[in-house]
Protein backbone atom coordinates (compact mmCIF):
# COMPACT_ATOMS: atom_id res chain seq x y z
CA UNK A 1 0.00 0.00 0.00
CA UNK A 2 1.07 2.94 -0.86
CA UNK A 3 2.08 6.08 1.82
CA UNK A 4 1.06 9.37 -0.46
CA UNK A 5 -2.84 9.89 -0.62
CA UNK A 6 -2.87 12.27 -3.16
CA UNK A 7 -0.37 14.00 -5.49
CA UNK A 8 -0.74 17.32 -6.65
CA UNK A 9 1.38 18.89 -9.78
CA UNK A 10 1.74 22.47 -11.05
CA UNK A 11 2.98 24.96 -13.52
CA UNK A 12 3.89 28.48 -12.81
CA UNK A 13 2.48 31.09 -14.97
CA UNK A 14 4.83 34.13 -16.19
CA UNK A 15 1.98 36.14 -14.38
CA UNK A 16 2.81 34.42 -11.33
CA UNK A 17 6.46 34.92 -10.94
CA UNK A 18 7.41 35.89 -7.64
CA UNK A 19 4.28 34.79 -5.95
CA UNK A 20 5.02 33.03 -2.17
CA UNK A 21 5.52 29.19 -2.83
CA UNK A 22 2.38 28.89 -0.36
CA UNK A 23 0.70 31.63 -1.46
CA UNK A 24 0.35 30.09 -4.84
CA UNK A 25 -0.51 26.26 -3.43
CA UNK A 26 -3.15 27.87 -1.47
CA UNK A 27 -4.95 29.28 -4.19
CA UNK A 28 -3.66 26.08 -6.72
CA UNK A 29 -5.06 23.44 -4.18
CA UNK A 30 -8.08 24.65 -2.77
CA UNK A 31 -8.44 21.28 -0.37
CA UNK A 32 -5.62 21.70 1.26
CA UNK A 33 -5.61 24.34 4.08
CA UNK A 34 -2.89 27.08 4.29
CA UNK A 35 -1.71 25.26 7.32
CA UNK A 36 -1.73 21.80 6.23
CA UNK A 37 0.11 23.08 2.98
CA UNK A 38 2.93 25.10 5.31
CA UNK A 39 3.21 21.94 7.21
CA UNK A 40 3.89 19.68 3.76
CA UNK A 41 6.16 22.38 2.96
CA UNK A 42 8.08 22.25 6.22
CA UNK A 43 7.94 18.34 6.68
CA UNK A 44 9.70 17.83 2.26
CA UNK A 45 6.84 17.11 0.53
CA UNK A 46 7.31 19.94 -1.95
CA UNK A 47 9.46 20.14 -5.05
CA UNK A 48 9.89 23.09 -7.04
CA UNK A 49 11.35 22.15 -10.04
CA UNK A 50 12.64 18.88 -9.12
CA UNK A 51 14.19 20.13 -6.01
CA UNK A 52 12.28 19.83 -2.48
CA UNK A 53 12.20 22.89 -1.07
CA UNK A 54 11.21 23.62 2.49
CA UNK A 55 10.36 27.37 2.48
CA UNK A 56 6.38 28.63 2.68
CA UNK A 57 7.77 31.82 1.60
CA UNK A 58 10.33 30.82 -1.55
CA UNK A 59 9.41 33.26 -4.24
CA UNK A 60 8.35 31.23 -7.32
CA UNK A 61 10.12 31.82 -11.28
CA UNK A 62 7.70 31.90 -14.48
CA UNK A 63 7.88 27.70 -15.46
CA UNK A 64 8.39 26.71 -12.58
CA UNK A 65 7.13 22.88 -11.78
CA UNK A 66 5.85 21.89 -8.50
CA UNK A 67 4.90 18.87 -6.75
CA UNK A 68 3.08 18.27 -3.93
CA UNK A 69 2.72 14.27 -2.34
CA UNK A 70 0.26 14.18 0.53
CA UNK A 71 0.84 11.19 2.62
CA UNK A 72 -1.74 9.28 4.39
CA UNK A 73 -2.49 10.65 7.42
CA UNK A 74 -0.56 9.03 10.64
CA UNK A 75 -1.96 8.31 14.24
CA UNK A 76 -1.76 11.36 16.63
CA UNK A 77 -0.95 9.16 19.34
CA UNK A 78 2.71 8.61 19.44
CA UNK A 79 3.87 5.02 19.69
CA UNK A 80 6.70 3.58 22.04
CA UNK A 81 10.10 3.06 20.46
CA UNK A 82 13.48 1.27 21.78
CA UNK A 83 15.80 4.38 21.83
CA UNK A 84 17.94 4.37 24.45
CA UNK A 85 17.88 6.82 27.38
CA UNK A 86 20.76 8.09 29.76
CA UNK A 87 19.05 8.17 32.74
CA UNK A 88 20.27 10.24 35.47
CA UNK A 89 17.34 9.59 37.97
CA UNK A 90 14.25 7.67 38.04
CA UNK A 91 11.40 7.08 40.75
CA UNK A 92 7.77 6.09 40.74
CA UNK A 93 6.92 9.64 40.33
CA UNK A 94 9.38 11.30 37.57
CA UNK A 95 12.34 10.50 35.58
CA UNK A 96 15.47 12.98 35.09
CA UNK A 97 17.18 12.36 31.69
CA UNK A 98 20.15 13.77 29.97
CA UNK A 99 19.24 14.39 26.60
CA UNK A 100 21.84 13.91 24.02
CA UNK A 101 21.92 16.61 21.38
CA UNK A 102 19.69 15.35 18.01
CA UNK A 103 17.03 13.68 19.92
CA UNK A 104 13.40 16.02 19.29
CA UNK A 105 11.26 15.45 22.56
CA UNK A 106 8.00 15.90 20.75
CA UNK A 107 6.60 15.30 17.39
CA UNK A 108 6.31 18.18 14.87
CA UNK A 109 6.40 18.21 11.44
CA UNK A 110 9.16 16.65 9.92
CA UNK A 111 10.14 14.73 13.41
CA UNK A 112 6.61 11.99 14.02
CA UNK A 113 8.49 9.23 14.92
CA UNK A 114 12.54 8.72 16.78
CA UNK A 115 11.25 11.51 19.64
CA UNK A 116 12.01 11.65 23.09
CA UNK A 117 8.55 10.92 24.03
CA UNK A 118 8.07 8.12 22.02
CA UNK A 119 11.55 6.64 23.99
CA UNK A 120 9.53 7.71 27.30
CA UNK A 121 6.38 5.83 26.31
CA UNK A 122 8.67 2.68 25.67
CA UNK A 123 10.68 3.12 28.94
CA UNK A 124 7.43 3.38 31.13
CA UNK A 125 5.07 1.74 29.67
CA UNK A 126 1.14 2.44 30.05
CA UNK A 127 1.70 4.43 33.27
CA UNK A 128 3.08 7.69 30.92
CA UNK A 129 0.01 7.62 28.60
CA UNK A 130 -1.78 10.85 28.29
CA UNK A 131 -0.15 12.54 30.79
CA UNK A 132 0.12 16.14 29.82
CA UNK A 133 -1.89 15.52 26.57
CA UNK A 134 -1.71 12.62 24.45
CA UNK A 135 0.95 14.00 21.92
CA UNK A 136 3.48 15.44 24.66
CA UNK A 137 2.89 12.81 27.96
CA UNK A 138 4.95 13.18 30.40
CA UNK A 139 7.00 16.68 29.35
CA UNK A 140 7.48 19.64 31.67
CA UNK A 141 9.88 21.35 29.86
CA UNK A 142 11.34 20.81 26.81
CA UNK A 143 14.80 21.42 24.53
CA UNK A 144 15.54 22.24 20.95
CA UNK A 145 16.18 19.32 19.46
CA UNK A 146 20.60 20.34 19.32
CA UNK A 147 20.39 21.57 22.95
CA UNK A 148 22.07 18.93 25.25
CA UNK A 149 21.39 18.05 29.08
CA UNK A 150 19.09 17.94 31.97
CA UNK A 151 15.33 17.35 30.83
CA UNK A 152 12.28 16.34 33.42
CA UNK A 153 9.31 14.37 33.02
CA UNK A 154 6.50 13.02 34.97
CA UNK A 155 5.23 9.73 35.43
CA UNK A 156 1.80 10.42 37.05
CA UNK A 157 -0.74 13.08 36.34
CA UNK A 158 -0.12 13.95 39.88
CA UNK A 159 3.48 14.90 39.80
CA UNK A 160 2.91 16.33 36.20
CA UNK A 161 0.82 18.81 37.74
CA UNK A 162 2.85 19.63 40.62
CA UNK A 163 6.16 19.93 38.56
CA UNK A 164 4.31 22.06 36.06
CA UNK A 165 3.25 24.34 38.61
CA UNK A 166 6.52 24.71 39.57
CA UNK A 167 7.94 25.89 36.00
CA UNK A 168 4.96 28.34 36.13
CA UNK A 169 6.15 29.88 39.82
CA UNK A 170 9.39 29.57 38.94
CA UNK A 171 10.65 27.79 41.93
CA UNK A 172 11.96 24.96 39.01
CA UNK A 173 15.71 26.33 38.62
CA UNK A 174 17.11 25.29 35.43
CA UNK A 175 20.59 26.70 34.85
CA UNK A 176 22.36 26.44 31.23
CA UNK A 177 26.15 26.73 29.99
CA UNK A 178 26.85 28.06 26.53
CA UNK A 179 29.39 29.64 24.66
CA UNK A 180 29.48 33.23 23.32
CA UNK A 181 31.17 35.57 20.60
CA UNK A 182 32.43 38.24 22.72
CA UNK A 183 32.36 38.61 26.81
CA UNK A 184 29.15 40.35 27.66
CA UNK A 185 29.55 43.58 29.43
CA UNK A 186 28.77 43.60 32.30
CA UNK A 187 29.92 40.55 33.81
CA UNK A 188 26.94 39.25 35.41
CA UNK A 189 23.28 40.83 35.20
CA UNK A 190 19.87 40.08 33.84
CA UNK A 191 17.94 40.96 30.36
CA UNK A 192 14.32 41.62 30.46
CA UNK A 193 12.69 41.99 27.20
CA UNK A 194 10.40 40.26 26.03
CA UNK A 195 10.03 37.05 23.26
CA UNK A 196 7.47 36.62 20.80
CA UNK A 197 7.51 35.27 16.97
CA UNK A 198 9.69 37.16 14.69
CA UNK A 199 7.65 39.73 12.83
CA UNK A 200 9.57 38.36 8.96
CA UNK A 201 10.90 35.33 10.13
CA UNK A 202 8.43 32.87 11.22
CA UNK A 203 11.19 30.08 12.47
CA UNK A 204 12.38 32.57 14.91
CA UNK A 205 11.90 34.18 17.99
CA UNK A 206 12.42 37.70 18.80
CA UNK A 207 12.70 40.25 21.76
CA UNK A 208 9.07 42.36 20.94
CA UNK A 209 7.50 44.92 22.49
CA UNK A 210 3.82 44.40 20.65
CA UNK A 211 2.87 40.85 21.43
CA UNK A 212 5.78 39.49 23.15
CA UNK A 213 5.30 37.36 26.21
CA UNK A 214 7.73 38.11 29.52
CA UNK A 215 10.85 36.66 29.38
CA UNK A 216 13.59 37.24 31.80
CA UNK A 217 17.21 35.62 32.22
CA UNK A 218 20.22 36.13 34.96
CA UNK A 219 23.81 35.41 33.03
CA UNK A 220 26.89 35.03 34.34
CA UNK A 221 30.37 35.42 32.74
CA UNK A 222 32.24 32.39 33.85
CA UNK A 223 35.62 32.05 31.44
CA UNK A 224 36.71 33.98 28.68
CA UNK A 225 39.31 33.31 25.17
CA UNK A 226 38.94 36.94 24.08
CA UNK A 227 36.58 36.47 20.93
CA UNK A 228 34.39 33.49 22.57
CA UNK A 229 32.98 33.40 26.23
CA UNK A 230 31.44 30.62 28.16
CA UNK A 231 28.60 31.94 30.20
CA UNK A 232 25.85 30.60 32.76
CA UNK A 233 22.36 31.15 32.06
CA UNK A 234 19.54 30.77 34.57
CA UNK A 235 16.23 30.96 33.08
CA UNK A 236 13.63 32.98 35.13
CA UNK A 237 10.91 32.08 32.42
CA UNK A 238 10.81 29.57 30.03
CA UNK A 239 10.20 31.18 26.53
CA UNK A 240 10.71 29.42 22.75
CA UNK A 241 14.73 29.75 22.00
CA UNK A 242 14.76 32.03 25.49
CA UNK A 243 18.50 31.61 26.51
CA UNK A 244 19.79 31.84 22.20
CA UNK A 245 17.30 35.24 21.97
CA UNK A 246 18.48 37.08 24.66
CA UNK A 247 22.38 36.49 24.13
CA UNK A 248 21.77 37.43 20.88
CA UNK A 249 19.46 40.51 21.52
CA UNK A 250 23.05 41.54 24.02
CA UNK A 251 25.22 41.21 21.17
CA UNK A 252 26.68 37.78 22.19
CA UNK A 253 24.92 35.00 20.21
CA UNK A 254 25.98 31.23 20.56
CA UNK A 255 28.34 29.45 18.69
CA UNK A 256 27.46 27.67 15.73
CA UNK A 257 23.56 28.89 16.58
CA UNK A 258 22.10 28.62 13.19
CA UNK A 259 19.08 31.02 13.25
CA UNK A 260 20.62 34.11 15.97
CA UNK A 261 24.10 33.34 14.95
CA UNK A 262 26.91 35.49 13.73
CA UNK A 263 28.96 35.72 9.90
CA UNK A 264 31.67 32.94 10.04
CA UNK A 265 34.22 35.18 7.90
CA UNK A 266 34.23 37.94 10.50
CA UNK A 267 34.98 35.55 13.32
CA UNK A 268 37.35 33.68 11.72
CA UNK A 269 38.95 36.24 11.65
CA UNK A 270 38.74 37.20 15.19
CA UNK A 271 40.06 33.57 15.78
CA UNK A 272 43.09 33.72 13.93
CA UNK A 273 44.12 37.16 15.35
CA UNK A 274 43.71 35.39 19.03
CA UNK A 275 46.28 32.99 18.10
CA UNK A 276 44.61 29.99 16.95
CA UNK A 277 45.52 28.54 13.30
CA UNK A 278 43.44 28.02 10.58
CA UNK A 279 42.46 24.57 11.38
CA UNK A 280 41.53 25.29 14.84
CA UNK A 281 39.81 28.05 14.12
CA UNK A 282 37.44 26.60 11.33
CA UNK A 283 36.39 24.40 13.66
CA UNK A 284 35.18 26.31 16.47
CA UNK A 285 33.50 28.75 13.42
CA UNK A 286 31.67 25.23 12.30
CA UNK A 287 30.65 23.98 15.39
CA UNK A 288 27.19 22.19 14.19
CA UNK A 289 24.63 23.31 16.41
CA UNK A 290 23.69 26.11 19.17
CA UNK A 291 26.63 25.32 21.82
CA UNK A 292 23.94 25.41 24.80
CA UNK A 293 23.80 23.01 27.47
CA UNK A 294 21.17 22.19 30.34
CA UNK A 295 23.52 21.76 33.02
CA UNK A 296 21.35 21.89 36.28
CA UNK A 297 18.15 21.13 37.34
CA UNK A 298 16.70 22.18 40.58
CA UNK A 299 12.87 21.27 42.57
CA UNK A 300 10.68 19.97 44.94
CA UNK A 301 9.85 16.39 44.54
CA UNK A 302 5.81 16.63 43.97
CA UNK A 303 5.47 13.31 46.29
CA UNK A 304 8.06 13.59 48.96
CA UNK A 305 9.06 17.65 49.36
CA UNK A 306 12.37 17.14 49.08
CA UNK A 307 14.17 19.32 47.22
CA UNK A 308 16.28 17.98 44.64
CA UNK A 309 18.88 18.93 42.17
CA UNK A 310 21.22 17.29 39.54
CA UNK A 311 23.89 18.52 37.39
CA UNK A 312 25.13 17.60 33.96
CA UNK A 313 28.87 18.06 32.55
CA UNK A 314 29.20 19.77 29.53
CA UNK A 315 29.25 17.05 26.89
CA UNK A 316 32.28 15.89 24.92
CA UNK A 317 31.36 18.34 21.26
CA UNK A 318 31.84 21.50 23.69
CA UNK A 319 34.74 20.40 25.54
CA UNK A 320 36.74 20.05 22.12
CA UNK A 321 35.75 23.66 21.84
CA UNK A 322 36.33 24.89 25.14
CA UNK A 323 40.20 22.83 24.49
CA UNK A 324 40.96 24.30 21.32
CA UNK A 325 40.08 28.14 23.09
CA UNK A 326 42.12 26.82 26.11
CA UNK A 327 45.45 27.43 23.83
CA UNK A 328 44.69 31.04 23.32
CA UNK A 329 46.95 33.03 25.53
CA UNK A 330 44.45 35.27 27.32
Amino acid sequence: MSDILQHFHFSVPPEQAGTRLDKFLADGAAELSRTRIKALVLAGQVQVSGSVCESPAHKLKGGDEISIDVPVPRDDTPIPEDIPLDIIYEDEALIVINKPVGLVVHAGAGHEDGTLVNALLHHCGDTLSGIGGVKRPGIVHRLDKDTSGLMLAAKTDRAHQALSAQLSDRSLHRLYKALVWGSPVPRKGVVEAPIGRHPSNRQKMGVVHRNGREARTQYLLTQEWGPVALVECRLETGRTHQVRVHMAHLGHPLLGDPLYGLARNGQLARLKKAGLGDVEAQRIVEFPRQALHAAEIAFIHPLSGEEMGFECPIPEDMMEIISILNQIDV
